[in-house]
């Protein structure tokens, strides 16, 4: 059955190959990003099924370009929130915290209300986002980054907790990437790093299951863990 998807952030990376992935499959498929060149090196490889809409989360009118989107591809049964940047600060120059704050936070949240709302009008949707194995504990080289990706995964849970309370039919996803080699990462070891292609398949294909949370790739899930019940006394130290 055919879908109507969004992808935020689908200029490079994973998103733009969820987007591939997804239009792949004779997918109605609306992409954004700030890069309009590459957006349009996307739609160029299947232009019957990709839509574009060049924007800037942090500065542009989000909900009128989602908007506008959304009437391109005809509707819309789920949006992927992959925009998001991750920087070292090793400095904590409150200048890099912020760009990642306004990004992450403020602008993300933006996108999953409305979104939520979206469905909760239309009585179904999927929301998924992809968020990261970071948000489990802080981190002193990239403060805000972890900290943001907490702050996703808690809103996730929380708007899932909303929909199962208000028993709406809309469906969270949780995904929770370890290493992956994409632009965004940067000077951390990359031990378990992923090749992006294999992130985006797994992705799609939690996102096809209707999982709630997943780990990517999937044996991440065991450093998970153990990063939960990691002592600080050790975790401090790595």
């Amino acid at each position: 059955m055919m879908k109507k998807v969004i992808i935020v952030g689908a200029s490079s990376g994973i998103g733009r190959h969820l987007a591939l992935l997804y239009a792949q499959e004779g997918n109605k498929v609306g992409i954004t990003g700030r890069r309009g060149n590459m957006l349009q090196e996307i739609q160029h490889q299947f232009p019957d099924n990709i839509s574009i809409q060049k924007f800037d989360n942090t500065s542009d009118n989000i909900t009128l370009h989602l908007n506008q989107l959304i009437s391109k591809i005809g509707g819309l049964d789920l949006l992927i929130l992959s925009s998001g940047i991750g920087k070292i600060n090793l400095k904590l120059d409150w200048n890099i915290e912020k760009e990642m704050i306004d990004l992450n936070v403020v602008a993300w949240t933006e996108i999953a209300d409305f979104v939520f709302h979206f469905f909760q009008h239309q009585k179904h949707g999927h929301l998924a986002a992809i968020t990261s194995i970071g948000s489990i504990r802080g981190e002193g080289r990239a403060p805000a980054y972890n900290a943001s990706k907490a702050f996703q995964v808690n809103y996730l849970e929380g708007l899932r907790k909303k929909s199962v309370y208000g028993k709406l039919n809309i469906l969270v996803t949780d995904i929770q990437p370890g290493f992956v080699r994409t632009a965004m990462a940067e000077s951390y070891p990359r031990f378990w790093e992923a090749s992006v292609e294999k992130a985006a398949q797994q992705i799609f294909h939690a996102i096809e299951k209707k999982k709630k949370k997943v780990y990517i790739t999937k044996r991440w899930w065991l450093i998970a863990h153990l990063l939960k019940v990691l002592p600080n006394g050790i975790y401090y130290k790595i």
